[in-house]
């Protein structure tokens, strides 16, 4: 995903870039559009994206696709002047930087926001029985066949006062 934007950063701050987005990676495949805002210092580069990548559910552990989608805004910064050619500083806070070459590659950001995007833990859909805690069966499969365990006589009282309702 890479942008020339040596055009842009000679035009006066304000002016206004759409690119639309679609890479068919087999990894993570990406369709969305980014505009790129050109700044005084740089390049503001906002976009809504959206992907899917491969998970493992974390209560049946089988694998599925997660859909995601993705909101980034990110400043990134010249090395050098567009029409001077003249070093320019970097300032401290600056994550991503243009090349020499006046390219911007947004791979390592979009990585970067799908990582912070991911579910800490992903599941494979909102009913998802998960695994039997005795032989590990899958259960959205069906029961397992595991004999089912008698009621705890220390929580007898509670299951009379939910009968009683």
């Amino acid at each position: 995903m890479r942008i020339n934007v040596a055009q842009l950063l000679k035009e006066a701050v304000g002016e206004v870039r759409h690119y639309k987005i679609a890479e068919t990676d087999a990894d993570m495949p990406l369709e969305g559009e980014a505009q790129l805002l050109r700044t005084d210092r740089g390049i503001l580069v906002t976009g809504r994206l959206k992907t899917r990548v491969r998970e493992t559910c974390s209560r049946c552990l089988e694998q599925f696709d997660c859909s995601l989608s993705l909101e980034m805004e990110e400043e990134v910064f010249p090395p050098r002047g567009a029409t001077t050619g003249a070093v320019l500083p970097v300032p401290p806070e600056a994550v991503f930087t243009i090349d020499e070459n006046h390219e911007l590659d947004l791979g390592e950001a979009v990585r970067q926001y799908v990582l912070l995007t991911m579910p800490m833990k992903p599941i494979c859909r909102e009913d998802c029985a998960g695994l039997c805690p005795r032989c590990g069966a899958n259960l959205n499969n069906g029961p397992c066949g595991c004999p089912q365990e008698g009621i705890d006589l220390r929580w007898g009282k509670l299951r009379e006062l939910s009968l009683e309702e």
